[in-house]
């Protein structure tokens, strides 16, 4: 089961990275609207990212001193 999920994410991103390929060449409109949905996950998951990390650095500074 967890295969298949982790297979259909996987095609998900793969789609989504063609689409964002595929748009800046001057895909149909809709093929912009999944590159904008593609590059707004992908900032939502690095600000995600970035903000965990500077949480557990901060956290890390705290105990230490």
């Amino acid at each position: 089961m967890a295969v298949l999920v982790l297979s259909g994410i996987l095609v998900l991103a793969v789609g989504g990275c063609v689409c964002v390929v595929w748009a800046a060449r001057g895909g149909p409109r809709w093929v912009r609207a999944i590159a904008a949905a593609t590059l707004a996950a992908g900032e939502l998951v690095r600000h995600t990212g970035r903000t965990s990390r500077s949480r557990r650095l901060s956290q890390g500074s705290d105990s230490d001193g």
